[in-house]
């Protein structure tokens, strides 16, 4: 008897420590992810909604993208996004990996640095979609994000990709990305707009 009720009191404190165990993953994390998603998908809109044909085709220089081309990039790298979140999140969570993981000031810094970053094969954009689609497009897949941040129970700063390599990043970090990346390609459509050629 004594035995049991000893057992009983054992399991009962263990799942009382598991209940209690926060996630990392903090409300106001959650928020902040919210909202840079929203932000920066509205600052695509307000930059493009109203673009003529020609001002969606036009492009500074023969290598340089047009903002057409931009917008698809960014389209299609929310599908990356998209697929690297659903695989990412069914990782165990690793929460001792914080202790090693680089800061998030790094991912915020090399996302947004001056220099230039070549587009991955999968992510280059085609040219085949055309003035607005491209936003349409974009906005898709921003919104499947959105929906996945926003029902997700998963603890994103727990739950580490790239667990092979000297730097795994956690899947806030990997948030950070989706948004930066946003805001970085941003830039470039306001510096497509400030060229001298541009339509007007």
């Amino acid at each position: 008897m004594k035995i049991t009720t000893l057992f009983t009191l054992v399991c009962l404190c263990a799942a009382t420590q598991c209940f209690s165990q926060e996630k990392l993953w903090t409300a106001a994390d959650k928020q902040y992810t919210i909202d840079n998603l929203i932000r920066t998908r509205d600052a695509v809109v307000k930059e493009t909604e109203n673009l003529t044909p020609e001002q969606w085709a036009f492009r500074e220089s023969p290598d340089r993208w047009s903002i057409g081309q931009i917008v698809e990039h960014l389209a299609l790298w929310e599908i990356v996004w998209s697929r690297e979140l659903s695989i990412g999140t069914r990782n165990k969570p690793q929460p001792e990996l914080l202790k090693t993981t680089r800061p998030d000031s790094y991912y915020h810094e090399f996302i947004m640095e001056p220099n230039p970053h070549k587009a991955a094969d999968i992510s280059a954009p085609t040219g085949f979609i055309k003035g607005k689609d491209n936003l349409t497009f974009f906005l898709r897949g921003r919104e499947q994000n959105l929906n996945f941040v926003r029902n997700s129970e998963a603890d994103m700063r727990a739950i580490f990709e790239l667990t092979a390599t000297p730097d795994p990043r956690n899947m806030h970090q990997v948030l950070i990305y989706v948004w930066g990346h946003t805001d970085r390609h941003l830039r470039q459509i306001l510096k497509v707009k400030s060229h001298e050629s541009y339509p007007k």
